[in-house]
């Protein structure tokens, strides 16, 4: 398959979406806006839930994907400059609140975005282990709280009262989650 002919499918559908929303989303519409046939488009993703599960995968796996940064603050940090680097996006920000409303109405979307965030939800794991590795937080901490704890302050101002958040607040932010998760033991 022509890789210019999927990034102009998967730069068109993120487009669309953030115009129409997911339930406004045309498969046909996108295929005629990148300017290729419908085939093109069906070769790839059979069906619109599938192509969002993909190209969200490609796009969205590697955000908290930073590594070993040297201890938990430090970790947080550049997980949160991560985050709020894609939430900042002009089309994410369009794009991100739709998708959670829409996987609750739409039952295919749901499926096909679940294994994505677990995935996702695997990586702020690995985040976990170092910390518990170094002895920066206990062994019995609460994974799923402390992963919701994690993303959720930072979404909630960027994506959902459209504020801002600066390097100050970010470093703020790292603190104040870094000392909740070695309390929260």
């Amino acid at each position: 398959m022509r890789h210019d002919v999927t990034e102009a499918l998967t730069r068109t559908f993120f487009q669309e979406w953030a115009r129409t929303g997911y339930s406004g989303l045309s498969l046909e519409r996108v295929a005629r806006s990148a300017g290729v046939g419908k085939a093109a488009l069906y070769r790839r993703w059979p069906e619109k839930a599938v192509m969002a599960s993909d190209l969200l995968s490609r796009v969205g796996l590697t955000i908290t994907d930073v590594g070993e940064q040297g201890s938990l603050e430090a970790d947080l940090r550049a997980v949160l400059f991560a985050i709020r680097r894609v939430l900042r996006h002009p089309l994410v920000k369009r794009i991100i609140t739709d998708l959670h409303a829409e996987i609750e109405r739409t039952p295919a979307l749901e499926r096909a975005i679940r294994p994505f965030q677990r995935a996702r939800r695997e990586r702020v794991d690995a985040l976990i282990d170092r910390a518990i590795e170094r002895g920066e937080v206990a062994p019995s901490i609460d994974r799923e709280t402390a992963a919701d704890l994690i993303a959720a302050p930072l979404y909630w101002r960027l994506a959902v009262l459209g504020g801002r958040s600066d390097r100050a607040h970010i470093e703020r932010l790292a603190r104040m989650l870094t000392s909740a998760l070695r309390a929260g033991q």
